[in-house]
């Protein structure tokens, strides 16, 4: 094989990847939490090169995490565990429910409620009786219909997981994220245990099989089958995998990481060749993940620019907003004149803003924007969540400058203009602004180090994101916006 991959293969935060063989096509989604639309598919002929294809949840229905994907008979289902959004009245603990489509482009069922409670990570998996069944975290188990839209009785254990040595540092036991798959004579459950953020070395993947999809689950002799073994490694906190044939019959997995020195970009996505030993357990080669792996196909060059002119409402690939309420959609209206945004919350930490991932060491966001009314206020970030952002906003009278989710003392000298094009810089962690109001550019004043505006800071699975928000009262329009990777390391 001569075709390699440096991973990741898709930059930027895609945590919990789950991914279909459906015959020469394989599907992917992971875990969109507070995003909207939520659930991005897409689509590959290779495992290497994605393109984007649709998103299966238009409407949020809270911080959604750790799905599955299963076909069966001609239909395709997407198993969606959440935890409740503030806006949330009738739910108000994790539960789990289900869409279904005739394809994976779609269209989506409405989310059907399976009235699981207090269970996460679901994982599909039909039996040797032909039921259909979901593991959970725990591990659990619980019947479905044959329809895969309800449930047949209660959760019940049905596996303890693997236990890894006392001395080994990890963040938390944390059994879950289920993934099943029948080869040969055999049913294994590939999961993961260790914690998925806390020290560098906890996060790892584990197998077990079964004869029985009742059971009894053995654990392989070989586990770990991947782990981060010292924090010198390129990627962290490996785990939350899902096992795939590729399509030259060779086997793969797919799963997530933290990237050395960039836990601000998130989970990344992550290919690494998996073999079957002579005892039918699978084992991954590669110790480390830091140079180019063998890959099923040749990797294609990744753009270095991203151009918006706003000219219509395009959610999903790009942007998606952060912390949606249901008719967030309606806030949005694009036209030859760039996107006009609807002012909503206080201020930057509630107006949700919308974002875009961003996975290089490197990059500079630009864009233009016009106040629209007196009251509004309207500005370029880099947004981790609502309690952690840094940036620039204005308003009418006066520039005001964020930095660890709070507006700073510093009064920067900008004389208050409609209309200001931002730029933001984050250079391998150093974070500069500019702005200009029709003439030259001016260097904001103050610069940041944003190094920690990640998970184990926040205790959020969240990542650094540019956004451009909206808040008060009024409307901002949005024209020409611009992502440009700084740097060839990635």
């Amino acid at each position: 094989m001569n075709s390699t991959v440096i991973n990741p293969v898709l930059p930027g935060d895609r945590p919990d990847p789950a991914v279909l063989k459906d015959g020469e096509d394989y599907w992917l989604t992971w875990s969109s939490f507070e995003a909207a639309p939520g659930l991005a598919i897409w689509h590959s002929r290779d495992l290497v090169n994605w393109r984007y294809v649709g998103s299966a949840l238009e409407r949020p229905l809270g911080s959604t995490f750790a799905v599955d994907i299963a076909k069966h008979g001609d239909r395709y289902f997407i198993y969606i565990p959440f935890i409740p959004a503030p806006w949330s009245q009738e739910i108000t603990e994790p539960s789990i429910y289900v869409i279904h489509a005739p394809s994976m482009e779609g269209p989506w069922s409405e989310p059907i409620d399976l009235g699981i409670r207090g269970a996460i990570d679901p994982g599909h998996a039909v039996g040797e009786d032909g039921k259909r069944y979901l593991f959970t975290n725990g591990i659990r188990r619980v019947q479905l219909t044959d329809d895969g839209l309800a449930t047949v009785g209660e959760l019940e254990k049905v596996y303890d997981g693997w236990q890894y040595p006392e001395e080994w540092v990890t963040e938390a036991y944390a059994l879950e994220g289920p993934k099943l798959l029948r080869r040969g004579e055999w049913f294994y459950m590939v999961s993961a245990v260790g914690g998925t953020s806390g020290p560098p070395t906890g996060h790892m993947v584990i197998a077990a099989r079964a004869r029985s999809i009742d059971g009894p689950w053995e654990n392989s002799p070989a586990n770990p089958v991947a782990r981060t073994w010292d924090a010198s490694e390129r990627w962290w906190s490996r785990g939350h995998a899902t096992l795939v044939e590729g399509p030259g019959g060779d086997w793969w997995m797919v799963s997530h990481a933290y990237e050395n020195g960039y836990r601000t970009s998130g989970r990344q996505i992550l290919l690494e060749s998996i073999v079957w030993n002579d005892d039918c357990w699978p084992v991954a080669p590669a110790a480390d993940l830091a140079a180019a792996l063998a890959a099923p196909a040749r990797q294609e060059p990744r753009p270095a620019v991203f151009e918006d002119a706003f000219t219509e409402v395009q959610l999903g690939e790009h942007w998606t907003f952060h912390g949606a309420s249901p008719d967030e959609r309606e806030r949005l209206a694009a036209g030859e004149d760039g996107l006009r945004v609807a002012a909503s919350g206080h201020s930057p930490a509630d107006s949700s803003p919308l974002v875009i991932l961003a996975g290089d060491h490197a990059y500079e966001v630009e864009v233009e924007l016009e106040l629209d009314g007196d009251g509004v206020e309207a500005g370029l970030l880099l947004f981790f969540n609502h309690r952690l952002f840094c940036g620039m906003g204005v308003t009418a009278d006066r520039m005001i400058s964020y930095s660890g989710g709070q507006p700073t003392h510093w009064r920067e000298p900008y004389a208050p203009a409609r209309s200001v094009t931002l730029r933001i810089v984050n250079d391998r962690h150093i974070v500069t602004g500019w702005y200009r109001t029709g003439g030259e550019w001016v260097r904001h004043a103050i610069r940041y180090e944003v190094s920690g505006y990640h998970a184990n800071t926040m205790g959020d699975l969240q990542s650094l994101r540019p956004a451009i928000y909206a808040s008060g009262e009024g409307a901002a329009r949005f024209r020409r916006f611009t992502y440009r990777r700084l740097s060839d390391e990635r």
